[in-house]
């Protein structure tokens, strides 16, 4: 028998006898080195047996997995993980598979320590660049097995860590070998990110606590590296750095879901971080593509809780940070268009109280949530709007203003709860939002910048009684102006003696600054005269009428603008002086302390000396005799000011002739000078709440003509009766009808009305134009002047032949 036995022995086949002979007799000495030279030598030398070896190890394993010999299971193991290291040929393919079969049989046991050695086998294999691409090769089960040990919940927390930490690099495995392999299936599908995706958040917040602390932790301690969450937050990154552009979608969408099942938005913190390592993992071409799905799913949950929108909220706000400039994307007015949707419905059910929802009924409103959900948007359209180019943020502003409804301008925008509660508090939070983007706006050319659509309907806004909202006016206005950063050594109203100690950044009027102001000037002057008249300004208004004043002249000033702003100032101290406008003494202080906090300013940039000794005289008896006409005690915690307001006059006024009389010599224009400042009236008027209809029509019957608005000579305002308002209003509907008909009926007779009429109708017009014009010429023909100077024709004759004056022949002294 013995001889029998042995024959069969040796009648074996080679490649068995030779993996028989790495298995020693006693498996705690490990795999037989010598042994295994000679099987991976053979297995190079006939690749074609490499499928062969691997089904026989493949079968000694599965039956000593069976029989419980784990010392013969993990040498087997180690000789795969060899031979695949070693061998790369062509027919390497069926080798896999019964690698992967073992794989796989080691991940289906109970036993943690084989799961652990299978996926460090999986790992060295997924490391392994094959020469040939697999056709029919599956790593499902790999990725739902990873996942699953990712959640693992085993007694013993050092074994459920190893676990886990071997579930995260089993998918960092299965996305390296899969994720350039087009073969292979696609693991950017839904149904392998859905499992990949949410297995390595659940990790990376059980490890919250340690913060991420740069875009990529390259270097890290060992104890760090043993971490789940550190091992975790690398295989994400990993992740994300390989997706493609048509990748993101699938590989974020999981992220929202998680986030949603797991109530995360709220407390902000994971939420936020997790999108920092999306933001900083992915290609920054790519960076639009998250932004707009956040803000899908901020579209979503436009009817969950305040807290939950104010958490995308303010992802969003740091995705934008990190975003590189003018990677919005192309829809730049359509992520605007959301934020202030939702900014809107935000008002919406502020005012309401509760709105319905589709899983729990109606929902209570609670205004302290809603109104951290509001500043979260202007904070976040204001994010947005830093990353964009001055020619993007000049569209952005535009878009913002069309959506701010303007009495009598622009409709009022359609609401759940309309009314001028509603309105208003949209009108404060658009504003609020444009004052985000004008912040650090700076721009060469504030004309093209800053068109009339935008400017007119944002002027408008001072004339309206809120003070609120004049004071955001004021706001946006400096910071469009503040072009050098001048703004900050402004903020508070004072008497400079020195106004070097500044150290102001002042350029070269521009010639398009130039124009702007030549434009615009007007407009300008008039607001901030109006809005220092109003009765509900306080310190803040003051204090921002100063900075426009001031930037005005840094920024925009030209010889002409400071004789106009000079005006303006000396305009302000006499309505300060005014009774009629019926001001509060504190307000008539307050004008005051402007005037002369700017008059200080402009008489120093001027560098006039008769100038700058006239401010400072006035100011120094001031000081002496009236401080409560200074900024030092009128803007300040307890205003210093009297009950009454006065006799004020003489030593204690800036002078007009005085200030013209010192300025004209200097060049400056004197008869500008010498004109008091009268702001127009416009039908920008129409809006203030503070005048009737009646009384803006009686100014506007009393205004002059807008190329000579301050002319001394007026024309006696006409009587304006009730029925004078009643005919005009029927006569202007009656008139603006019958001009619509009759453009009609022009346009209908153009369109339907065959050539040969619409061609004789033009050569009639233009045979009755000549006709006027040969009666023009004929009137202008006068008889030609005598040789000798005598008149050869008396009254009443006809000259024999007369010469037209467009032929007559002139001495060349008289032409010019």
């Amino acid at each position: 028998m013995t001889g029998v036995c042995g024959c069969c022995g040796a009648l074996r086949p080679r490649y068995k006898r030779l993996v028989d002979n790495i298995f020693p007799e006693d498996p705690e000495d490990g795999l037989v080195k010598a042994n295994m030279e000679k099987l991976t030598f053979y297995a190079l030398s006939a690749p074609e047996k490499l499928d062969r070896i691997g089904a026989y190890l493949s079968e000694r394993l599965s039956r000593d997995v069976a029989r419980h010999r784990y010392g013969y299971v993990c040498i087997a193991m180690e000789a795969l993980d060899q031979l695949l290291m070693a061998c790369h040929c062509q027919s390497i393919n069926l080798f896999v598979e019964s690698f992967l079969k073992m794989v796989r049989k080691l991940l289906e046991a109970d036993k943690p320590n084989l799961q652990i050695l299978g996926t460090n086998s999986f790992v060295k294999f997924a490391n392994i660049e094959e020469d040939t691409p697999s056709y029919h090769r599956s790593y499902d089960f790999f990725v739902s097995r990873f996942s699953e040990m990712c959640h693992s919940s085993f007694e013993d927390p050092d074994i459920r860590t190893k676990i886990r930490m071997a579930g995260i690099k089993g998918l960092q495995g299965v996305v390296r070998k899969t994720v350039n392999d087009e073969l292979q299936a696609n693991i950017w599908d839904p149904q392998h990110m859905d499992k990949i995706v949410p297995s390595l958040l659940f990790n990376l917040q059980s490890g919250e606590g340690t913060e991420s602390r740069s875009p990529s932790p390259l270097q890290a301690s060992k104890k760090e590296k043993e971490s789940p969450a550190e091992l975790t937050e690398r295989c994400f990154r990993e992740l994300l750095g390989r997706a493609a552009y048509g990748n993101i979608k699938n590989a974020v969408t999981p992220v929202l879901m998680h986030l949603d099942n797991h109530s995360l938005w709220e407390g902000k913190t994971f939420a936020v971080r997790c999108f920092k390592i999306i933001m900083y993992s992915i290609q920054s071409q790519h960076s639009h593509l998250v932004i707009q799905q956040l803000l899908g799913h901020l579209d979503a949950n436009s009817k969950s809780s305040a807290t939950v929108r104010a958490g995308i909220v303010e992802v969003l706000l740091e995705a934008a940070a990190i975003a590189a400039s003018g990677s919005v994307g192309p829809t730049v007015l359509e992520v605007f268009n959301t934020l202030l949707r939702h900014l809107r419905l935000s008002v919406d059910y502020e005012l309401t109280g509760s709105y319905d929802c589709t899983n729990i009924g109606t929902k209570i409103i609670k205004e302290h949530e809603e109104r951290q959900l509001q500043e979260a948007v202007i904070r976040t359209i204001g994010s947005f709007a830093n990353t964009l180019p001055t020619y993007q943020r000049s569209e952005v502003m535009l878009f913002i203003m069309g959506k701010i409804p303007i009495p009598g301008m622009h409709p009022t925008l359609p609401s759940t709860g309309s009314g001028p509660e509603v309105n208003r508090m949209i009108q404060v939070m658009l504003l609020k939002s444009l004052r985000q983007v004008t912040c650090g706006f700076q721009t060469t050319n504030m004309l093209t910048a800053l068109p009339n659509s935008f400017l007119d309907p944002l002027l408008s806004f001072a004339l309206l009684e809120d003070a609120e909202i004049r004071l955001l006016v004021l706001e946006i206005l400096v910071s469009l102006i503040d072009r050098h950063d001048n703004l900050p050594k402004f903020s508070t109203i004072s008497i400079i003696s020195d106004i070097s100690v500044l150290k102001l950044k002042v350029d070269k009027c521009s010639r398009q600054d130039n124009l702007f102001m030549k434009k615009h000037a007007q407009h300008l002057y008039r607001h901030i005269y109006l809005c220092s008249k109003e009765q509900s300004s306080v310190q803040p208004h003051f204090e921002k009428l100063y900075s426009l004043l001031a930037l005005i002249s840094m920024e925009l000033a030209n010889e002409e603008v400071v004789v106009d702003l000079i005006r303006v100032a000396l305009a302000l101290q006499d309505l300060a002086l005014s009774c009629e406008e019926m001001l509060p003494v504190y307000n008539r202080c307050a004008v005051h302390a402007l005037s002369s906090a700017y008059l200080n300013l402009i008489s120093q940039l001027t560098t006039v000396p008769a100038f700058c000794q006239h401010v400072h005289e006035v100011i120094e008896m001031r000081q002496k005799e009236s401080p409560y006409l200074l900024p030092e005690d009128v803007f300040i915690e307890n205003p210093k000011i009297p009950k009454t307001l006065e006799n004020l006059e003489g030593e204690l006024l800036f002078q007009q002739a005085k200030i013209t009389e010192v300025l004209g010599g200097s060049g400056y224009n004197t008869e500008r000078l010498a004109t008091p400042y009268v702001p127009q009236f416009t039908d920008e008027d129409r809006l203030s709440k503070r005048k009737s209809i009646g009384e803006t029509i009686s100014l506007q019957v009393e205004v002059e003509s807008r190329n000579s608005p301050e002319k001394e000579e007026r024309t006696p305002a006409e009587e304006i009766t009730f029925e004078t308002l009643k005919n005009a209003i029927v006569d202007s509907v009656g008139v603006e009808e019958q001009e619509k008909e009759r453009r009609r009926q022009v346009v209908e007779k153009f369109q339907k009305a065959p050539f040969e009429e619409i061609a004789a109708h033009c050569g009639a017009r233009a045979t009755m134009l000549q006709s006027k014009l040969n009666q023009i010429f004929e009137i202008t023909i006068r008889p030609p002047p005598s040789p000798s100077g005598t008149i050869t024709s008396s009254y009443g004759q006809t000259q024999s032949r007369s010469v037209p004056v467009y032929e007559m022949k002139f001495p060349d002294l008289c032409v010019y």
